[in-house]
């Protein structure tokens, strides 16, 4: 991943109630305009704002993603998922990949006007555009930069098709710009939810809103015409892969209209894993075993777990009468492929 398309922005234009900040500008981010908030939402975190050169990012041929192009306004991210696979892509910004991630938040201030100048290049052929496979663009500072709104605009006037992925309610917010463009082109929405178990939400995702207003959400959506996809992701081993909790969170998928539900066993990619080890640690010990077992190879479970992990939830979901679609009606997440064994150390 390469940051030097990254330039400072101009001070004018910035949102209400900003005060600029004054520690020291990563070595990767010359320039940046560098602003706190004095809000209790914002509390601890720094926003560097930066114009981007480009926006539509080119995936790797390697990766083994439905997707070719994707749009990411945001790195960093207030969510603070323990497990988010994309920590490790801060240690490019001279920030770590833990607490950093999460406070620590770059903005791309110029995201829908940049995007609209790429989309009317004569080179760009309309292909899918994919967001919300690195950080969330409905994370909490979407609720005031708004970035998410011209970069809707910007599909809809090019009817290019393109799809979200969130753990964010405030997609709501955007719902007539989503309905508008999906009367053009091609438009995927889809939620994250891993489980519905409170307690656990509070201590490995302390900065999404709660499973049960996500899947308020996914009513939402439902009920505006379109068919939502739920990525049950990530199923944590000995924390919410047991019977009892694959089928109270396929019931309640089920219940909030979804119309498919694709589960996604925990996979701990370096930045994460070691971010994720330490709460597990100090929140769940006698666990650790069992992860280091699991996990002792490389980033995912071993494929007869990931396969049983997968029926189980395919048995509960045909008991709940949601039905998996046929391949390539929804975009869907792939199972986790087995990767080369990698030596590594879960604590």
């Amino acid at each position: 991943m390469r940051w030097e398309n990254l330039t400072a922005p101009p001070v004018e234009g910035v949102p209400g109630q900003a005060a600029p900040a004054t520690p020291p500008l990563p070595l990767a981010l010359p320039g940046a305009v560098v602003r706190t908030f004095d809000t209790p939402g914002f509390a601890g975190m720094t926003f560097y704002e930066v114009r981007a050169r480009s926006i539509l990012n080119k995936v790797p041929g390697t990766s083994r993603v439905p997707f070719e192009w994707t749009v990411n306004p945001y790195r960093g991210c207030s969510h603070a998922c323990l497990y988010c696979f994309a920590r490790k892509t801060h240690t490019y910004l001279d920030f770590d990949a833990g607490a950093d991630f999460d406070r620590q938040v770059i903005v791309k201030v110029n995201a829908g006007e940049l995007l609209r100048r790429e989309l009317a290049a004569p080179r760009w052929r309309g292909a899918h555009v994919a967001m919300g496979t690195n950080v969330d663009c409905y994370q909490r500072a979407e609720g005031r930069y708004r970035l998410m709104p011209s970069i809707i605009e910007a599909l809809r006037d090019f009817a290019n098709p393109f799809s979200i992925l969130t753990k964010g309610t405030l997609i709501v917010r955007d719902l007539p710009l989503l309905r508008q463009a999906a009367q053009v082109a091609r438009v995927g929405v889809s939620f994250s939810v891993g489980f519905v178990d409170e307690r656990l939400w509070r201590s490995v995702e302390p900065g999404t809103p709660s499973p049960q207003r996500r899947l308020d959400a996914v009513r939402q959506f439902t009920d505006a015409g379109f068919e939502v996809g739920v990525l049950m992701a990530p199923i944590l081993p000995g924390l919410s892969d047991d019977d009892e909790s694959i089928d109270a969170t396929v019931a309640a998928i089920a219940a909030a209209g979804a119309a498919s539900v694709t589960p996604l066993p925990l996979h701990l990619r370096p930045g994460a894993r070691e971010w994720y080890a330490q709460w597990l640690a100090r929140e769940h010990p006698h666990l650790v075993p069992r992860y280091r077992e699991l996990y002792r190879s490389g980033a995912y479970a071993p494929q007869p777990y990931q396969r049983e992990l997968t029926a189980r939830v395919r048995v509960a979901a045909r008991r709940h009468g949601l039905h998996r679609p046929d391949r390539g009606e929804h975009r869907q997440v792939p199972a986790s492929p087995a990767p080369a064994p990698e030596q590594l150390t879960l604590l």
